[in-house]
């Protein structure tokens, strides 16, 4: 059994190492996976776009890892602005809001996909008419909520992914909501 000698170094000591070390990079890639692809997938309710939304979020880190700077927030809230770009262009390159009609023709053609705990607290159906809703927010809104309720990101973390202060987010984040109630209400029954 081959042992990583990465495995066990502090995220600060693995970015620099990966910077240069492939393998190191290798080792945030397995940190973060996870939390990344769960994001991607709350998001989308895709499995296909959201390991596409992983792989892109990945690679573009990768090639971007010699622009990081570090903050005291760590690697995290970096890597998920990413990946919340990556969500924006998807949507963009689609040009289409996901609609309850899109998304039923999406579970028919793929399968129920990985079981999401959303689904258990507010109903599929809810769900979705929250995310359809969602695409009707501007790309600001959607990334500041996507980042804050679910990437499962801390309200400093999700400040530091979205490169404001923790008011400003907090600001954002209210009027986001908002609005996002006004356009599950406006939606047709």
């Amino acid at each position: 059994m081959k042992v990583d000698p990465h495995e066990d170094l502090d995220e600060r000591t693995l970015v620099e190492l990966a910077r240069a070390d492939p393998e190191a990079f290798a080792q945030l890639y397995r940190r973060y996976f996870a939390r990344v692809y769960a994001f991607a997938y709350r998001r989308t309710s895709v499995p296909e776009i959201a390991e596409d939304i992983t792989s892109a979020t990945f690679e573009r880190a990768f090639r971007s890892l010699d622009t990081f700077t570090w903050r005291a927030s760590g690697f995290g809230p970096w890597l998920f602005r990413i990946t919340s770009n990556e969500l924006v262009d998807h949507y963009r390159r689609a040009s289409r809001a996901t609609s309850d009609r899109a998304l039923r023709a999406a579970e028919a053609l793929h399968g129920a996909g990985p079981p999401d705990p959303a689904d258990a607290v507010l109903g599929r159906d809810a769900a979705a008419d929250v995310l359809a809703a969602m695409d009707q927010l501007s790309p600001r809104y959607q990334r500041a909520l996507s980042l804050r309720y679910l990437s499962g990101l801390t309200a400093d973390e999700a400040a530091a992914a979205m490169g404001t202060s923790k008011a400003t987010m907090a600001v954002v984040v209210y009027r986001a909501t908002r609005a996002l109630r006004r356009a599950v209400k406006a939606a047709p029954e």
